[in-house]
């Protein structure tokens, strides 16, 4: 069992302390009140409401097709169930790139309809003055850079991203300009580990790596993923800590079998 928190409230600046102390911050995703009940329990620090519900609660392909209200609905219901982990939104495709007054309404609403405590934007210096924008009204921002689900039309695959060195370069410079916009935090996701430590060391906000090696300051998996439901996908990144696609199939398979052979309910099983 993990030991019990120092912060019985996760925050902006118990994230950041934990960066300066040398604990590493945990983070999952979640997108309903049953899943964010069992993660908060369980002592994570951030919990991530994914566009990648996107991909594993509604069936899409890509990130892209999520709507900012799709994004609400799903937020409002892990906060309900959370007490301690710090709750971050996916500002989903569309509502925040290219107009910094957009990207402001649609973090407001996030942060008013759904009671989440900060949102996550995809991207480094061409969306920079919308993360400023919604830093301004007090809302705290996630960057994301390396692999950015949102650009894979653009980026043509989900390998591994800033291989090359000027790839790198740009990434680097575009930590340091989103640290300097102000945000709290930033996720890396799918880089070579060197480059993941080398960010991690020069940033004084905390890094969130999902692929981007050990050396960031905190981890993040999607929770299906980890949790072995989403049969198929096994990234070198991801570690499963679960069978729970075999375990649920079995289940409902004994059940459908209970029920044929009027097995179920039994004489202490009903009224």
């Amino acid at each position: 069992m993990p030991q019990k928190k120092e912060f019985k409230k996760i925050t902006t600046h118990s994230i950041q302390s934990m960066k300066e102390k040398g604990e590493k911050i945990a983070m999952l995703t979640a997108y309903d009140f049953s899943m964010a009940t069992v993660l908060d329990q369980a002592g994570l620090d951030i919990i991530l409401v994914g566009d990648s519900a996107a991909n594993v609660m509604a069936g899409f392909e890509t990130t892209l097709p999520i709507t900012l209200d799709h994004m609400i609905y799903h937020a409002q219901c892990v906060v309900r169930a959370v007490k301690s982990a710090f709750v971050l939104v996916d500002l989903p495709f569309g509502t925040y790139q290219g107009d910094a007054n957009e990207a402001l309404r649609s973090a407001i609403r996030i942060m008013k309809e759904s009671g989440a405590h900060g949102v996550k934007v995809e991207g480094g210096e061409e969306i920079i003055a919308s993360v400023e924008a919604i830093i301004s009204a007090g809302i705290p921002v996630m960057g994301h850079l390396g692999l950015t689900p949102q650009s894979i039309n653009k980026l043509g695959g989900y390998k591994i991203r800033a291989k090359e060195e000027q790839e790198a370069n740009k990434l680097m410079e575009d930590a340091m300009i989103l640290q300097q916009a102000g945000c709290f935090a930033l996720l890396l996701e799918k880089i070579p580990a060197t480059l993941g430590k080398k960010v991690s060391e020069k940033l004084q906000i905390p890094t969130i790596g999902i692929g981007a090696g050990k050396y960031c300051d905190g981890q993040v998996l999607v929770i299906h993923d980890m949790l072995g439901l989403n049969i198929g996908f096994k990234p070198r990144f991801l570690r499963q800590y679960a069978e729970m696609y075999q375990t649920m199939l079995g289940a409902a398979q004994t059940y459908v079998l209970d029920v044929k052979a009027n097995t179920f309910p039994n004489e202490s099983e009903q009224y």
